[in-house]
């Protein structure tokens, strides 16, 4: 039953972050954002932008922050932009 409750808290988790994608991160970001999803504490991001790939590299931490923040909890503990 805690496997089952920690699969849908990370389900859940990640729905919440591509909900708030656009909010939080800015609909300029968000054009050029292909996916996002969250495995094992990290967060993934597909840009198709190599400068604003590069941009968002440099801000992992802050991007961190940002959803740690909104979530209530330590739930992204790293973030790969790719």
């Amino acid at each position: 039953m805690m496997v089952d409750d920690l699969k849908l808290r990370t389900k859940l988790n990640e729905s919440r972050i591509r909900e708030g994608w656009v909010e939080i991160m800015g609909k300029p970001i968000a054009r050029y954002t292909s996916s996002v999803s969250l495995r094992e504490g990290k967060l993934y991001i597909k840009i198709d932008s190599a400068a604003l790939k590069q941009e968002l590299n440099y801000s992992r931490v802050k991007i961190m922050e940002l959803f740690n923040k909104e979530l209530g909890a330590q739930v992204v503990k790293d973030v790969v932009v790719y």
